[in-house]
């Protein structure tokens, strides 16, 4: 038995991620959601604040509770009721849960953590020896609870000044409602799926930085861990291979049967960006990339116009934050637009490459890492958009740099690669989360960011995600069903 880590979310503006974190709280009052698992929400919080907070509040959104405190319980309720219609176990699962002030500033938050409170290896009936299991999971396979009495199963803190404060993200709380119409707002329902699930055992117990195992144990989690470029699962590897494994992009794939058998029936072709044309030289070729949440998807036949960058900063980027000026409109107008990343948002750079005529907007990422999405909702965006990695924005920007106002001799093609579904390998498994710069608490212990439609354990809580676990829409439930739920 050990102490196990939790992940935690946090939000920037217009982006998430997990990283790692560590919590230990003291047991409070409970309330149970019944269904074929019953979980048990226990209120880990002092009088006066998060689920006791009587801050008076509007019911919204389905939820009828009428202080913020009983609002924040009810979502958690609701977030308790699909997982328990979703799973099996004779055991109780038990929920340690509480709303405290986390990290935040003005443009970025923790939004909380979540995971595992224990971890146990050869319990009664255990199906594999040596090998950890989330609390959760143990104590369903033993058929009794096996956890130390009086402990949660999973521990679960969230930030109780999110949005409610200056300095801590304004304008940009939890959307407290139960109908997924959250807007603007981080909807907590759909955090709260993600967060549960890890503590039901989305994650790798083993250090995915350095590859060690606790106690020279594997997870069950890494029996079905793949590299996908030597076919060695993560239990049959060295600390070393492990290490290098976390941190290869597409390199770590799924290996269960049961997601894989329902790969097809959820995940969608890859989108897909195609540079040719007279000038391409060195750039032609296909480009991975990540979608927006905006505008129309990708699809066949693909949008198809002369690439032609947006030059509007003194040191030769082009972030068209603002309306672009005669110049640049001309560049864009019938073409295709490429645009940097930064200062204002995707959106934003959407809807002024628009007005001024553009087929399409492509976005160059301005730091290193690979592929990503783009989020953000205006209805009134018409265009398709994607966004590159800043290598391969380089590269494209390097045959751009001989044109004319008009054209370039660069043809981009926006559309998609049916050969293969988005976020897969070459044998249709999906992959796992390994961007090339370690990401603690985001590596490994995710589903990959190009997935599409977006998943719920992807590393961010994007837009377009509804309040579903399970197929069609998504792949949560089949990890946990191949790891025993």
């Amino acid at each position: 038995m050990k102490a196990a880590k939790p992940s935690r979310l946090q939000r920037a503006l217009g982006a998430a991620a997990c990283v790692a974190a560590a919590c230990a709280l003291a047991l409070g009052g409970a309330a149970p959601a019944q269904a074929a698992a019953t979980i048990v929400i226990v209120n880990q919080n002092d009088a006066g604040v998060g689920f006791n907070d009587p801050t008076p509040v509007a019911p919204v959104g389905g939820n009828p509770g009428t202080t913020l405190g009983q609002q924040r319980l009810n979502a958690f309720q609701r977030a308790a009721e699909i997982w328990g219609a979703t799973l099996t176990s004779s055991v109780p699962i038990r929920i340690g849960a509480s709303f405290v002030p986390l990290a935040c500033t003005a443009t970025s938050a923790v939004l909380g953590s979540a995971g595992a409170y224990e971890i146990w290896s050869d319990f009664p009936s255990a199906p594999r020896a040596s090998t950890w299991y989330p609390s959760a999971l143990a104590s369903k396979l033993a058929g009794q609870d096996i956890s130390t009495p009086g402990s949660p199963h999973i521990v679960a803190r969230f930030n109780s000044r999110l949005g409610l404060f200056p300095d801590c993200l304004p304008g940009s709380g939890f959307y407290l409602g139960l109908d997924d119409n959250f807007g603007d707002q981080i909807d907590l329902v759909t955090v709260l799926l993600h967060e549960f699930a890890h503590g039901l055992g989305f994650q790798t117990f083993t250090d995915d930085e350095t590859g060690a195992e606790i106690q020279s144990i594997p997870s069950i989690w890494d029996y079905y861990l793949l590299n996908n470029r030597t076919g060695k699962l993560w239990v049959e590897m060295t600390d070393a291979e492990r290490a290098a494994s976390a941190v290869t992009w597409r390199g770590l794939s799924w290996n269960g049967p049961i997601v894989t058998a329902a790969v097809p029936q959820v995940l969608a072709p890859s989108s897909n960006l195609g540079v040719g044309g007279s000038a391409a030289g060195q750039a032609a070729g296909n480009y991975p990339v990540g979608d927006a949440s905006f505008g129309p998807p990708l699809s066949n036949p693909p949008v198809a116009g002369q690439l032609m960058p947006v030059v509007d900063q003194a040191d030769g980027t082009g972030l068209a934050c603002d309306p672009l000026g005669a110049l640049n409109a001309l560049a864009v107008r019938g073409n295709v637009a490429l645009v940097d990343r930064g200062s204002c948002d995707f959106v934003t750079k959407a809807r002024n490459v628009q007005a001024a005529g553009a087929l399409a907007m492509i976005v160059a990422d301005n730091q290193p890492g690979d592929v990503a999405g783009m989020s953000g909702s205006d209805p009134a965006i018409t265009i398709p958009s994607v966004r590159i990695t800043q290598a391969d924005g380089v590269t494209l920007k390097a045959v751009l740099q001989r044109r004319s106002r008009t054209q370039s001799g660069v043809v981009a093609s926006l559309g998609l690669d049916t050969t293969r579904l988005a976020g897969t390998d070459n044998a249709g498994r999906i992959l796992l989360y390994t961007p090339t710069t370690y990401s603690p608490g985001s590596t490994v212990s995710h589903y990959t960011t190009e997935a599409k439609p977006n998943q719920l354990m992807e590393p961010a809580i994007n837009d377009d995600l509804t309040h579903a676990v399970a197929p069609p829409r998504d792949l949560t439930f089949p990890l946990l069903r191949d790891i025993g739920w």
